[in-house]
């Protein structure tokens, strides 16, 4: 165990009520996430005291510890320590097995869990295909072949992690609802395989029912449809299926079962699902404009604190597999991130407060650089709540301005910070540069409306 997580490590168990008070247990980008069985057993207060914790939330029932960058780091120890699954799951025979009173709420926090449960492990090998994409248009506007072996083999490395999606997917999927990971993806791949995507223009059926004609590559949510779907069908075949035959029967037939389901409903309704969000999206955009990168920049903090920027990654990774670039998120969410930390900046710099400046320089430092703006958030603007309204009006000046210019980002970032920035590079080259214009407007705005509006008299 790495010295620096040891006490995080030792006592996380601990506070959240022992490992059997834990129903499921993840990870996202900067959190720690436990699904636990009652509430009461957690120490909140006592894990935000923990050494490498930057705070600590509950959101629609799931705990939230806010690591930073860290994350996977911890999450592996934590793993390590308290013997859960591969992936941080909790076994089946741990899980609990009361009946809970179904809810709207619960349905849709249910829905989501299980969407950012299927995406989330595969956003790292997303931000690894999508910057080896930024790179191989850098070194083609530097003058590099592009038919030169070099530029081919990164190329196909790029396009991979995208074109591979549905197995990537479908194989995290199942493995989130409870079904073989293999199978899922299998099913994944069977909805990319060449063969198919050459024959069903041609017109395919299974048994007399037409296969609808759709190209699966690159998409989300055909994946994550088959994978639900799929892991009941299995568990039916692993509980009939007679001792002897079982390690057959339960593939066999499960497959057999998800491919006139798969091919002739399913996927075809995940397509759908997926066109819609892209089309609806890129549909506000064009009829908000600039007013939609604006509102979402100075609302951003907002989301973070409630947990439902993460409701954004399906969107996220539907735009880039299909469109290839993101208008509004992520400008906003790099513009918002960047300017919670500069506030945070003109308070450490305004203060006489002592404790005060340390905290502040210390925040700034996190959420310009890492793009963990918790810190910040919680500690320094919302604890002085002229410091926010200082960042969220610098905030919504500079989305104004990224949404008039059109900028758009054209990889998944791994920090929301200022080290997205190749992320916004563009094969027409000016993109970056309204994004940097855009991010100093922000900077600007931020600092001077802070400045201006913070007294010392509010930290008493």
């Amino acid at each position: 165990m790495e010295k620096k997580y040891e006490e995080l490590v030792s006592k996380i168990g601990e506070y959240v009520g022992g490992k059997d008070n834990v129903d499921f247990f993840t990870h996202c980008v900067t959190r720690l996430r436990f699904n636990v069985k009652d509430q009461s057993l957690v120490k909140k207060e006592d894990i935000e005291k923990l050494s490498g914790v930057l705070g600590v939330q509950w959101q629609n029932g799931q705990l939230q510890v806010i690591i930073g960058q860290a994350v996977n780091d911890v999450y592996q120890e934590i793993c390590k320590t308290y013997g859960f699954n591969e992936g941080g799951e909790v076994s089946a025979d741990t899980q609990t097995k009361e009946k809970k009173k179904v809810t709207f709420g619960g349905v849709i926090n249910g829905i989501l869990n299980g969407i950012s449960g299927s995406l989330s492990p595969s956003i790292p090998a997303l931000i690894g295909c999508g910057m080896i994409q930024v790179l191989l248009i850098i070194a083609t506007s530097l003058g590099m072949d592009q038919t030169s072996g070099t530029y081919l083999l990164l190329y196909y490395v790029g396009q991979a992690g995208f074109y591979f999606l549905p197995v990537i997917v479908c194989g995290n999927a199942a493995k989130k609802f409870g079904a073989n990971q293999g199978l899922g993806m299998v099913v994944g791949g069977m909805l990319i395989f060449p063969d198919f995507i050459a024959a069903v223009g041609n017109g395919l059926d299974f048994l007399g029912i037409p296969v609808y004609n759709a190209s699966y590559t690159s998409t989300i949510f055909p994946a994550i449809l088959c994978a639900w779907v799929m892991a009941p069908i299995e568990k039916f075949f692993a509980k009939y299926s007679p001792t002897m035959l079982r390690s057959i029967l339960e593939p066999v037939c499960t497959l057999l079962i998800m491919v006139p389901l798969a091919y002739c409903l399913l996927a075809p309704a995940g397509a759908f699902l997926g066109n819609y969000i892209s089309n609806a999206v890129i549909w506000l955009y064009n009829t908000l404009g600039f007013v939609g990168v604006a509102v979402l920049a100075a609302v951003m903090p907002f989301l973070i604190m409630t947990g439902m920027h993460s409701a954004f990654v399906p969107y996220l990774l539907q735009m880039f597999a299909t469109v290839g670039y993101e208008p509004i998120f992520f400008t906003a969410l790099v513009i918002s991130n960047i300017d919670q930390g500069i506030s945070s900046l003109a308070v450490a710099l305004k203060t006489k407060n002592k404790t005060l400046k340390s905290t502040a320089l210390s925040c700034a430092i996190t959420a310009v650089i890492g793009g963990v703006t918790e810190p910040a958030m919680y500690g320094v603007n919302l604890r002085y709540k002229k410091a926010m309204a200082g960042a969220m009006i610098g905030s919504c000046i500079a989305g104004a301005f990224a949404g008039l210019v059109h900028v758009y980002i054209y990889a998944f970032a791994g920090a929301s910070s200022i080290v997205a920035l190749p992320c916004f590079v563009s094969p027409e080259g000016n993109n970056v540069i309204m994004m940097v214009i855009a991010i100093l407007i922000g900077i600007i705005a931020t600092f001077i409306a802070t400045f201006i509006l913070y007294r010392d008299e509010d930290a008493q």
